[in-house]
């Protein structure tokens, strides 16, 4: 798959080629909809396809501060579109220029000019253009005046039975679902919407070195600074780094918080990792959370709070046998 920054420097003799557009954040079951139905579109007419992503994050050019919680790098994003069959991963950098192009303007000098598209796939609540002024019925029009198809997809909406902490029912699978999923600690609900567990990638960095003394030293996780983290809490996750060049997946119970037991202040991801004794110091390494074991407490005793982990450590090694 190529990786494109911008289209500043498309191949020469690039053809027509079927694309579709949006952040994409998570690429969620929805998104993989999308992608999966841009790739048999563009191999039906023997062209290339393109998914088009933008980063910054858009709503922090337009209303800076408001960044929303990151559910995947672009890094992350790039692999996973990888995985899904396109051919070009393409990075549109979002700038206050380009929010504030007209909808048809950008539809002309992006998707016609540069790319040449054929067919066009975004979901049904696609908007683009200043002030997202263009919606998937303008794209229509467009697409008759330049002679490219557009196709608004319906959303992935299922039932979902109650996962425990997500209320039962009918949802649409949406970053912003997904995002709350998360604050709320219901990974569960969240691998369900994602096809998958939220992952959490970070280099690993000196922490207290209280874990140690108290028999459970921890790998503790400096993630990224838009990273969307689970709710305070204890966790059974999948522990992944690479070692002698393959990559190596452990189980590992992990706390997300403050340690309100010792009246941290900093809130730390800490991870033991199960059945290994290794300094993991420096590396890059990722959690896939799974199931989230209990909420954060606050114990009387280190003794409870060794105790309570005794447990923990015991659950996430039942949880995560079969996995």
């Amino acid at each position: 798959m190529q990786r494109w920054r911008g289209l500043d420097h498309l191949p020469g003799g690039w053809g027509r080629c079927v694309v579709t557009i949006g952040v994409f954040d998570g690429v969620h079951r929805g998104h993989q909809a999308l992608i999966d139905r841009a790739v048999k579109l563009a191999a039906q007419r023997g062209v290339p396809s393109v998914v088009m992503t933008f980063d910054p994050h858009p709503s922090e050019v337009v209303r800076p501060g408001s960044h929303p919680a990151q559910l995947t790098t672009l890094r992350q994003r790039a692999e996973l579109v990888e995985g899904l069959g396109a051919d070009v991963f393409c990075v549109m950098p979002f700038t206050v220029e380009l929010s504030r192009m007209p909808p048809d303007e950008f539809v002309h000098e992006f998707l016609v000019d540069r790319l040449h598209v054929a067919a066009v796939v975004v979901g049904e609540n696609f908007t683009f253009g200043h002030r997202a002024a263009g919606n998937v019925d303008l794209l229509r029009r467009l697409g008759q005046r330049f002679g490219f198809v557009a196709e608004g997809a319906d959303l992935v909406t299922v039932h979902l039975p109650d996962s425990g902490e997500a209320q039962d029912g009918e949802v649409t699978f949406s970053s912003t679902y997904i995002r709350a999923c998360v604050d709320a600690g219901d990974v569960a609900a969240a691998a369900a919407a994602l096809g998958r567990p939220h992952r959490l990638e970070g280099i690993v960095v000196r922490g207290d070195g209280r874990g140690k003394d108290l028999g459970y030293p921890t790998a503790n996780l400096s993630t990224t600074r838009f990273a969307a983290v689970p709710a305070d809490g204890v966790y059974a996750c999948w522990f992944t780094h690479s070692a002698g060049g393959e990559e190596r997946r452990l189980r590992a119970a992990v706390s997300v918080g403050t340690n309100p037991t010792f009246s941290g202040r900093e809130r730390r991801v800490e991870a033991f990792v199960l059945d290994v004794d290794e300094d993991f110091y420096g590396q890059r390494v990722a959690l896939d959370f799974v199931v989230r074991l209990r909420g954060m407490e606050k114990y009387d005793s280190v003794e409870a709070l060794v105790a309570q982990m005794d447990l923990d450590v015991a659950r996430t090694r039942e949880l995560l046998a079969d996995v």
